[in-house]
C-alpha cells in the first residue's frame, strides 16, 4: 500500500522537533515533510512556501500557528489537501488584548530582549507536571534555535491572520481536531467550536497534555494521526 504524503506545519518558535516522534512513528504509512515556517511574515506567504515544497496532493496537519497556516492552505489550494488535522489551534483572530500583548513582545524583542521560551512562559505551553523536566528544556532549546528574527516574522504573520471561522463549513475533507486537555493558550472550547462547524470533523481531547501534545504525549498524538490517516 503506498504511503500518504503528509505535510506537517509547526507552531510559533517551533521547528521539526515538534513533529519528530510523529515523523518516526508514522513512517510506515506516511511520507512526512515538516515545513519551514520561519522565513515569512504573513500566513499567506507561509502557506505559499509550504505549498511549494509539498507534493501535488497530501494530508495536512498543523499545530497552533501551524493550524493558522493550514487553514490558509485550505483557502488557497483545497483541491490539493486529502485530509486535515488541526492540533491546539483556533480559527479566531487575536482579541485586542492578545494583539496588544503580542506587539509588546515584539517591541521587547526589537530592543534586544528576545528570550525565546523562558521558564516563566513554559506553564503556558506544557502541562504543569512537565515543568523542570528534560522536555521543558527541549522546548526552550527549540525556541532558541528558531531565534529572534524568525520570532518577529512569525508574530507579524499571526497578528495579520484572517478570521477563519467563515471558511470552516466549506472544509470537505476528513478532519481531525485535537487539543490537549490542559491547553491554556488555545483551550478545548476553541477546538470544540471548530469541530462543531467543520462537516464530519472528529474532536479528540488529549489527556495529560498542554499546548504541545506532539512532544508531551507523543504516543497519543501519533495514534490519533495514524487513525486519521487510515480513516
Amino acid at each position: 500500500m503506498p504511503r500518504i504524503p503528509l505535510l506537517l506545519l509547526p507552531g510559533l518558535l517551533c521547528d521539526a522537533r515538534l513533529w519528530r516522534d510523529q515523523v518516526n512513528g508514522l513512517s510506515g504509512i506516511a511520507d512526512p515533510i515538516v515545513a519551514d515556517l520561519t522565513l515569512d511574515d504573513s500566513v499567506g506567504a507561509l502557506a505559499d512556501r509550504a505549498l511549494a515544497a509539498a507534493p501535488e496532493r497530501f494530508a495536512l496537519a498543523g499545530l497552533s500557528m501551524g493550524g493558522y497556516v493550514a487553514l490558509e492552505v485550505m483557502r488557497r489550494a483545497p483541491e490539493r489537501v486529502l485530509r486535515l488535522a488541526l492540533f491546539d489551534t483556533s480559527a479566531r483572530p487575536d482579541t485586542p488584548e492578545q494583539s496588544r500583548r503580542r506587539r509588546g513582545l515584539m517591541s521587547l524583542t526589537r530592543s534586544g530582549q528576545f528570550r525565546g521560551v523562558t521558564p516563566r512562559l513554559l506553564p503556558q505551553l506544557i502541562h504543569p507536571g512537565r515543568l523542570g523536566t528534560p522536555l521543558a528544556q527541549e522546548v526552550m532549546e527549540m525556541a532558541e534555535r528558531v531565534g529572534r528574527d524568525a520570532f518577529l516574522r512569525q508574530q507579524a504573520a499571526i497578528l495579520s491572520r484572517p478570521d477563519s471561522r467563515p471558511d470552516l463549513p466549506r472544509i470537505a475533507v476528513p478532519t481531525l481536531v485535537a487539543v490537549g486537555e490542559a491547553d491554556i493558550l488555545t483551550p478545548p472550547e476553541l477546538a470544540e467550536e471548530m469541530a462543531a462547524v467543520i462537516p464530519g470533523a472528529v474532536l479528540q481531547r488529549i489527556p495529560g497534555s498542554g499546548h504541545l501534545p506532539t512532544m508531551e504525549t507523543p504516543a497519543a498524538a501519533t495514534a490519533l494521526l495514524r487513525e486519521w490517516l487510515a480513516a
